[in-house]
């Protein structure tokens, strides 16, 4: 007897990740039990991983709306107009779990799965960034995680040829078991060439191009939707295997069929492969499919429809294609070398229907399959926040003066804020002629080919600060990317998020993603940086300790004419050196810092919400200074402060202009009078951003910083290779930092390398 018609045993739906009155559900809405291969459809379909049951009615909460928004949440992957009849899909995802097990193939399976999402939209992929998290680099299993992710991820993305223009990359014990693995991907696209996936026109045929199918990734979604634990380290689930030369092929193939007018609709066969393509095309159009899957190309024998329809073999796409453009589709499929095949047909049955050589093997409602049950889970604040909150950074003594050097040392070699080079080097620089700045140095940059345009692009997030106040410090993630786009000299345009948080059924957690989303979607409309999409990854945690709730935000900016983009480094020695913003430098400033981390062993104490009004008011005067010409350097402060921010400025400074001169005493009305200077050159919950200009623009830019309701204030001067910090001028022994280039440069160069080779 066929397995799909066996009598369950009791608990079987448990086995594929269902819930005791999950399973009443599906029988209650089918008026019948289902068999064995549905209810693997059901699983995969209802897991947390494509169902968002947790998380589906916070998302509500976000604005998702805006001029410029063509594509928003629901398709696979927003879209965004840039002018000129052109726009830019961008979206970003997770692939943590299969991280934590198989690194390689989970990271490249997870550009992998990014890029096609982009595709499916008519998009050529032209950028990629990410967003990783592991242990400390102390231990041989995060260094093992850490070199394997970086090679799966690079080895992927350099065969497409599609470069990583920004990569952010932390480290913390939160993450040693639960590595994050986050990748965002942008391509452009002209607004005529638009594609979504609707499984739109009785009578179309649906297609399947690409890689043949196997058993690889079977179940993928329900292993990301459910907690880490030993037996899974002993005996790992079949993570998807990735083949980048097939994908570059099918990126190619994809194009031409849309380009040639043969592609109705297209969607990417990611996570539940066949069925989630297959139900969410139909649900979308309101129809229903008809899926032979005798006629599905697989590289393995005596497959099931149960395998076949749940496989996530990666490198295919599901394509809508109305009869007398099938030979097209064929035709150009074989051209590129592809697996080409016509699986099945757009009815009006409003049914995903699964047959086997005519017999049929399953028959659901596409509508069910893609609604899965929405929970609002209990919640409740977790102890630990109101202890940290009694904490106070004014009980942690303020270094003696001659100590200064060896903290921001110690913080430019912290593998947080040290050079990434042992990672990016494994980047292909030359992907992508385009590329006009890279991952190291703040926002990556790509010109938009054919115009002037340049596209910027980033992940931003400290899980720490999330972690001791997810609402404040995920205004702060979306305020910090916004910040660093525009630093750059691009305007903020939108978002895509993925959030990254532990077991939502436990009402902390679920405590901690409310807060969260509820704080996104407050500096968003602040902002004007609305939600075009993302991915929300639950569950990752191992053995009860979960991950530091991480809500990664991935931007993206304009800039009209790159020529006119601004770098973080310093140009010339004579030039002003000025704060735009507010630094309070008092104890709160230093609460959840890497500054508290990293040299006091501390991660305690409540966080200041951003003043998203001085952040909106520093976008514009940074916009418009660069539209003018008016900036030779900018760098936003963030992770280790103050201090963190000129150090960069210095490292990355032209030949001759690799120091700084700054005195405190001369920051009137952007530094509290009480502040303590630990706390002015560390802290890290400030709106702030260093510039430098030509003396001759000095005036333009206050005038310009009044008008948007920026405080101001000239700090200094650029140097030639020493970076020198006084209090107060005029105060006798007030050298609080004096550290060379080479010193700066060997500690943040440095800091990494060595504890990878260790």
């Amino acid at each position: 007897m066929s397995k799909n018609n066996e009598v369950f045993k009791d608990g079987t739906w448990r086995d594929m990740g269902l819930k005791d009155h999950e399973y009443r559900l599906i029988v209650e809405k089918l008026g019948r039990e289902p068999n064995y291969t549905e209810l693997g459809m059901f699983a995969v379909l209802w897991s947390e991983h494509c169902g968002y049951k947790h998380s589906k009615n916070l998302l509500k909460k976000l604005p998702v709306t805006g001029p410029g928004i063509l594509v928003g949440p629901g398709e696979n992957a927003g879209v965004v107009d840039i002018g000129d009849g052109m726009a830019v899909a961008f979206k970003i995802e997770s692939h943590n779990h299969p991280c934590a097990v198989d690194p390689y193939e989970g990271a490249a399976t997870g550009v992998g799965g990014i890029v096609r999402d982009i595709l499916a939209m008519g998009s050529r992929p032209v950028a990629l960034a990410n967003s990783l998290r592991f242990g400390p680099l102390t231990g041989e299993r995060t260094r093992f995680l850490f070199s394997e992710a970086i090679s799966g991820m690079a080895g992927y993305g350099n065969t497409l040829g599609v470069p990583t223009i920004s990569s952010e990359i932390l480290f913390a014990h939160s993450y040693t078991h639960n590595p994050l693995c986050n990748v965002l991907c942008a391509g452009i696209l002209r607004h005529e060439d638009l594609h979504k996936g609707l499984a739109a026109g009785v009578g179309n045929v649906v297609m399947i191009v690409g890689h043949s199918t196997g058993r690889d990734g079977i179940h993928g979604c329900t292993f990301a939707s459910d907690e880490l634990d030993e037996a899974t380290r002993e005996e790992p689930p079949n993570v998807q295997v990735g083949d980048a030369r097939m994908e570059k092929l099918l990126i190619e193939a994809c194009l031409e069929m849309m380009a040639e007018g043969a592609v109705a609709g297209i969607q990417d066969m990611g996570a539940a492969g066949i069925t989630s393509s297959g139900a969410e095309t139909a649900a979308r159009a309101g129809t229903g499919l008809a899926i032979e899957v005798s006629k599905v190309p697989v590289r393995e024998e005596a497959m099931t429809p149960y395998e076949i329809m749940l496989s996530e073999s990666q490198e295919r796409m599901l394509l809508i294609v109305s009869p007398d453009k099938v030979e097209t589709v064929k035709r150009i499929g074989s051209k590129w070398g592809l697996n080409v095949a016509e699986i099945g047909e757009v009815n009006d049955s409003g049914n995903l229907q699964v047959y086997e050589k005519g017999i049929k093997m399953a028959d659901v409602p596409a509508k069910l399959l893609t609604e899965a049950p929405v929970y609002n889970p209990e919640w409740k604040q977790p102890c630990y926040v109101e202890r940290n909150r009694q904490f106070s950074a004014n009980s942690v003594s303020v270094p003696d003066v001659d100590a200064f050097n060896g903290v921001l040392a110690k913080l430019l070699a912290s593998p947080n804020i040290a050079s990434k080079h042992v990672a990016f080097s494994r980047f292909d620089n030359s992907a992508g002629s385009n590329r006009v700045e890279g991952p190291e140095k703040g926002a990556g940059m790509i010109m938009v080919e054919g115009t002037a345009k340049g596209l910027a692009v980033l992940t931003r997030c400290n899980g720490r600060m999330v972690y001791l106040n997810p609402r404040a410090g995920t205004q702060w993630a979306v305020a910090q990317a916004a910040r660093a786009i525009a630093a750059s000299g691009a305007v903020p345009l939108a978002i895509s998020n993925c959030l990254n948080f532990g077991n939502p059924e436990k009402p902390e957690i679920f405590w901690q993603l409310k807060e969260s989303v509820e704080g996104m979607a407050e500096a968003c409309s602040a902002l004007g940086t609305p939600v075009t999409g993302g991915n929300v990854s639950l569950y990752n945690e191992t053995q009860g300790e979960p991950v530091y709730p991480t809500p990664v935000i991935g931007m993206i900016g304009l800039l009209d004419d790159v020529d006119k983009r601004i770098t973080p480094g310093f140009k010339a020695a004579g030039h002003k050196i000025a704060v735009l913003g507010k630094i309070y430098g008092d104890g709160q400033s230093l609460n959840g810092t890497e500054y508290l981390d990293r040299a006091h062993g501390i991660v305690a104490g409540d966080i200041r919400y951003p003043d998203l009004e001085m952040e909106k008011g520093i976008i514009e005067v940074l916009a418009e200074g660069a539209q003018k010409g008016l900036f030779a350097s900018a760098q936003d402060v963030s992770l280790g402060g103050f201090a963190v921010a000129l150090a960069r400025s210095c490292i990355w400074g032209e030949d001759g202009a690799r120091g700084a001169h700054v005195t405190l005493g001369s920051l009137h009305g952007i530094i509290e009078p009480s502040h303590r200077p630990d706390g002015v050159l560390f802290g890290e919950s400030d709106s702030v951003v260093v510039v430098s200009f030509s003396p001759e623009h000095e005036p333009v830019i206050e005038e310009l910083c009044h008008a948007k309701g920026v405080l101001f204030a000239v700090a200094g001067q650029v140097a030639a290779d020493r970076l020198v910090v006084e209090r107060c001028s005029a105060c006798h022994g007030a050298v609080i930092l004096d550290m060379g280039y080479e010193e700066m440069d060997g500690a943040w160069r440095h800091g990494i390398s060595r504890k990878v080779q260790a």
